[in-house]
C-alpha cells in the first residue's frame, strides 16, 4: 500500500511567490501556517466546504493576505491528500 503526499507546496514568504494557477491560504486554528494549493482543489466539494466554513467564520476580510481555513493543519492534510487531482 503506497501512501499518497498531498501536492501542497509549502512557503512562507510573500504572495509573489505563488505560482501561476496557485493561491495561498493560511490553515490552523491559533498559529496560521502558508500553504500554496492548486486551483483544481476549488472543484473539490470537501474543500468548498472548507471555504464556506472559512466565510461564515471571517467573511470576506483577510488580513494575511490569504483566504484563512478555520481548521487544523492537520485536519487539511489528511482532507487535501484525498483529492486526485
Amino acid at each position: 500500500m503506497a501512501i499518497r503526499v498531498p501536492r501542497i507546496i509549502k512557503k512562507s514568504s510573500t504572495s509573489l511567490d505563488v505560482p501561476k494557477g496557485n493561491f495561498a491560504v493560511y490553515v490552523g486554528e491559533k498559529q496560521r501556517k502558508r500553504f500554496v494549493i492548486h486551483i483544481s482543489y476549488l472543484s473539490q466539494p470537501s474543500f468548498l466546504d472548507l471555504l464556506s466554513q472559512a466565510e461564515e467564520e471571517f467573511g470576506f476580510d483577510h488580513t494575511m493576505g490569504g483566504i484563512t481555513i478555520p481548521c487544523s493543519e492537520d485536519a487539511f492534510i489528511d482532507l487535501t491528500s484525498q483529492f486526485r487531482i
